[in-house]
């Protein structure tokens, strides 16, 4: 379907030419090595040569690298709610989103561990604008979320793309992953944009838009990280923000940002993926005539279920506690993880510049506040 060739990742009758196109590349050189550390180019070069599949480039390539990247950065990635995925069915994965490429690189990984299909991701075109980054995306199954667009062009963007996503969804039984969100959350607060939904549903074909949303099987997954790997790097938008000044992105800052998030120290990771959002629809659908009613009902249901499973980490006690001046979660960490947080958060951030210091904690305590609703953690 050529309509959607500016978007669509690769066909798999692309994939070898695409890998013999950036095999020398410096990139992948650095790529390969990394994953690969005791194993000659000749080696890994040859294996790529005879990959003709995306699904084997994820398995025999990008799934080690992942592997590598939690071995090198990270205290390991633990999971929930998989075993109530159904083999050979496609879901519609709605998840909060705090790192560019690991949200969904990662459930990935846990989808492949678990034998389920891995998905098709968004990413926004702005992400890979350089050509071996853009080739890289669209092997690893990503489509292009278009960017900096004028209203009309946004409005045709947004149907094409909700379009693709019904048709990967219904016709070619793919599972898709969205983040809840356009950008990351900074601030700790994971919320669902009704926009993201009204484009969704801009593909229906349904009488109901409500029908159209049970019949892409949603589907809200929880990550969280103990450590945020891009914290510090998310300040300076934090800054201008609380100064009411546009923040402009630096050359390479979104580059930068993927690799500190690929590298940087993330310690315990993990990811819960909730059950099929059903029964809560109709519940919507009986309680509201109303369409916009009806979504912004669906963005709540999402954000009840992405935070009544986010997972907790003492870090978000810790940070909890320092912005409120209390010991109320000091029983679920220890003193020198205390010390710890506290070292990490003097060597990241100007401590005298107060926006900072408040942008910073309140990225770790906010999910505390968030998820004191629907967990009892004292």
């Amino acid at each position: 379907m050529q309509k959607f060739d500016a978007i669509r990742p690769f066909y798999d009758s692309e994939v070898n030419e695409a890998l013999h196109n950036v095999i020398h590349h410096p990139m992948m050189k650095a790529l390969m090595n990394f994953t690969f550390p005791d194993v000659e180019d000749e080696v890994w070069k040859e294996q790529l040569k005879k990959t003709h599949s995306i699904r084997d480039f994820q398995c025999n390539f990008i799934y080690q690298s992942v592997r590598k990247v939690l071995e090198k950065s990270s205290e390991g990635l633990t999971t929930s709610g998989f075993e109530n995925l159904e083999k050979n069915t496609s879901y519609l994965f709605i998840s909060n989103h705090r790192d560019i490429l690991l949200d969904t690189t990662l459930l990935n990984t846990a989808l492949f561990e678990h034998g389920l299909g891995m998905t098709a991701s968004a990413i926004g075109d702005n992400l890979v604008k350089k050509a071996f980054l853009c080739t890289l995306a669209k092997l690893n199954r990503n489509f292009l979320v278009l960017r900096g667009l004028t209203p009309r062009e946004m409005l045709q963007s947004s149907k094409l793309l909700s379009e693709y996503i019904g048709n990967l969804l219904l016709h070619e039984n793919r599972s898709v992953w969205i983040a809840q969100r356009e950008g990351r959350t900074k601030d700790g607060n994971d919320v669902t944009n009704p926009g993201v939904l009204k484009m969704l549903g801009m593909g229906s074909d349904e009488k109901y838009l409500m029908d159209y949303f049970k019949k892409i099987k949603i589907v809200p997954v929880s990550i969280s990280y103990e450590y945020d790997p891009t914290d510090a790097l998310k300040m300076p938008q934090l800054m201008a923000e609380a100064n009411n000044e546009i923040y402009i992105k630096e050359k390479n800052e979104d580059f930068m940002t993927i690799l500190s998030g690929a590298m940087g120290q993330k310690k315990r990771i993990h990811i819960h993926v909730g059950k099929v959002l059903d029964s809560e629809i109709d519940k919507i659908t009986t309680e509201n005539d109303n369409t916009n009613k009806q979504i912004q009902a669906l963005a709540q249901v999402i954000d009840d279920a992405i935070l009544s499973n986010y997972k907790l980490w003492t870090t978000n006690f810790i940070a909890y506690d320092i912005v409120n001046k209390l010991n109320t979660y000091s029983h679920l960490y220890t003193e020198n993880e205390k010390l710890l947080f506290e070292r990490r958060l003097e060597m990241r951030i100007d401590h005298d510049n107060p926006v900072a210091l408040e942008g910073f904690l309140a990225m770790y305590a906010k999910p505390v506040v968030n998820t004191l609703k629907y967990k009892n953690v004292v």
